[in-house]
């Protein structure tokens, strides 16, 4: 038994036998080995450009080496620390926070994970506001613990009896919906996913954000920004929000904050609706959310993320890929729609599992890139940050060849082996 059979043995018998069932049924089967830059290497040897990036965690690329370096020097002095005290590296990355992020943000509550930092923002709001009820995106995904499990797409919430009517949801792009929604005079908060992104990324047209802030405003109503996956400079900005104008109450950030190297999130909360922290202390505590350690990897993250630099690499690649990926629809007519929110890409295929056939044919030519969990005619599709154009050349030319050969694929995907839709209850 080789290493991967090794590994693969494990996991079926102690850690998730259905996910190693899935991915063999994809012919996808990725156990990672070594790992750099944007590349990765499967314990079989074989090699591929991530375009996954699991969510945007590893934006800055795999093993960053300003990230390691800035993680390896806290070691130095620093552990996970002790979160019922100040601490130096908490207050800085807090005050960090509070200078990038929009309108009145001011206080940082760090996890562990997004889905805990949208469960702080939504508890924030029913604090703020007396209320209970939240108002979510059908399409939404914003974890898979208790309070973020059940806002937006709740089947997984629904499979653990966890699912509650305190949570209601509405379609995407559909302001009246929130309106009718938001006039019962009982709900917290509306929560969104600034692009929603298990939903294949949609175009948020102009107006639309502006118009939950301003109902959230008629009806007394907190905006959570779900900015886990779509923040820290994929959109072009470094929170989607700011692109559209938008001024939350409160924006969760994960995933890329940890630099891909240690677990943190935060939810950062408007000053006029953080009264709970001013009395309420220990109303919320997490042992490993701001780990110091942690925060000081999120401070790098941060600081290189905003370079000026980095800023044009992003522009300049989604000038490029814009270009490239229409010119490609106009010889590929399989690839039917492009969404693109700078590096916020989903590509839509014509059949209904199609981008499923298009990630079996990546992955055979040395690229990962995933279908979306609620939409599998739409491919994720996430460069990084700091992408070179050489490895975006390759990308495309792959694209090309695998949209070809998954044109000719036409089999359903059995309801087990879909990626993240209703559960099997």
């Amino acid at each position: 038994m080789n290493d991967k059979e090794r590994v693969l043995d494990l996991a079926r018998r102690y850690v998730v036998p259905h996910r190693v069932e899935v991915w063999d049924a994809f012919g996808t089967q990725l156990v990672i080995g070594r790992r750099e830059g944007y590349r990765l290497w499967d314990l079989d040897g074989k090699e591929l450009i991530d375009l996954h990036l699991n969510g945007g965690t590893f934006n800055l690329g795999h093993r960053n080496p300003e990230v390691i370096e800035a993680m390896l020097g806290a070691t130095a002095e620093l552990d996970i620390g002790n979160h019922h005290f100040a601490s130096l590296a908490r207050a800085e990355l807090g005050e960090d926070l509070a200078r990038l992020t929009p309108g009145d943000l001011t206080y940082s509550v760090f996890c562990a994970s997004g889905g805990e930092a949208n469960d702080v923002a939504i508890k924030t709001a029913r604090r703020a506001t007396g209320r209970r009820t939240v108002v979510g995106l059908a399409a939404g995904f914003h974890g898979r613990t208790g309070l973020a499990g059940a806002a937006g797409e709740n089947s997984a919430a629904r499979y653990f009896l966890s699912e509650s009517d305190d949570f209601v949801t509405v379609p995407f792009g559909d302001l009246d919906a929130i309106d009718a929604a938001l006039r019962a005079d009982d709900v917290a908060a509306v929560i969104v996913e600034t692009v929603p992104a298990t939903y294949g990324f949609p175009i948020v047209h102009d107006g639309y954000l502006q118009g939950i802030r301003a109902l959230c405003d008629r009806y007394g109503a907190l905006y959570i920004a779900d900015e886990v996956q779509t923040g820290l400079g994929r959109s072009g900005s470094l929170w989607a929000v700011q692109r559209f104008g938008v001024e939350p109450d409160v924006l969760v950030c994960g995933k890329g904050l940890s630099g891909g190297m240690y677990p943190i999130a935060a939810a950062v909360i408007g000053a006029r609706v953080a009264d709970w922290l001013h009395q309420y202390g220990w109303g919320h505590v997490s042992t490993f959310g701001g780990a110091e350690i942690g925060c000081r990897v999120a401070q790098k993250v941060l600081e290189i993320t905003t370079r000026p630099s980095v800023r044009s690499n992003v522009d300049r690649l989604t000038s490029r890929l814009g270009a490239d990926l229409a010119a490609l629809a106009q010889r590929q007519s399989y690839l039917t729609e492009i969404r693109q929110t700078g590096l916020i890409i989903g590509l839509r295929v014509d059949h209904p599992d199609g981008a499923v056939y298009l990630q079996q044919e990546l992955y055979g030519l040395g690229v990962w890139a995933i279908a979306s969990g609620f939409d599998q005619s739409i491919l994720q599709f996430k460069p990084g940050l700091l992408m070179d154009e050489p490895t975006v050349d390759v990308v495309l030319e792959r694209l090309e060849l695998a949209l070809a050969r998954a044109k000719d694929v036409d089999r359903p995907v059995p309801k087990r082996h879909r990626l993240a839709t209703d559960s099997p209850r």
